[in-house]
């Protein structure tokens, strides 16, 4: 298995275990699931529990959401309220990823500049369909994960955007 760290700030940001597909050799798109969990269990959005098995007696924390941003602990960012609230962040984060690659992967920067450029430009486009999340550590200064809602096979599917050249692989 890999997990995949933030090259800035070091957090965890997704595992291989999910659906995952490269685009254009600089994002990561990864397929998540709603889920809910109730203490320790997971259970599928709109599953119910029958009437036998419920417990009114006890008190049991439940949480939802995509699968891969509770797993890993990714907090929502709501620092953006604007397009160019998000650009500006952006050209901060690439200069910093830009400076990564320079020393650990040189060979990698121009592929990260040409293509980056498409990317951005597809992604600014769909700027109000997104919800924005930081690493566990909360920190604005490493990468912020996209969330968008797709319809797949009849189905809508939130699938996270990572930015492949601001993560680093470690294998478990």
């Amino acid at each position: 298995m890999k997990i995949y760290k933030d090259i800035i700030t070091g957090d965890e940001m997704f595992a291989d275990t999910y659906k995952m597909k490269l685009v254009d050799d600089v994002i990561y798109e990864v397929y998540g699931k709603l889920i809910t969990r109730q203490g320790d269990d997971i259970v599928l959005v709109g599953a119910n529990a029958s009437a036998e098995e419920a417990d009114e007696g006890t008190e049991v924390t439940t949480e939802s959401g995509v699968d891969v941003v509770l797993n890993h602990r990714l907090q929502e960012c709501f620092a953006f309220a604007d397009k160019k609230s998000y650009t500006l962040y952006l050209k901060d984060y690439m200069k910093k990823v830009l400076a990564k690659l320079g020393e650990k992967s040189p060979d990698q920067v121009d592929v990260f500049k040409i293509n980056m450029n498409k990317a951005m430009k597809d992604i600014l486009g769909r700027f109000k369909e997104l919800q924005f999340f930081t690493d566990e550590s909360m920190g604005c200064d490493g990468m912020v994960a996209l969330v968008e809602y797709r319809e797949i096979n009849g189905e809508s599917v939130p699938v996270l955007v990572f930015f492949k050249h601001g993560l680093e692989e470690e294998k478990c």
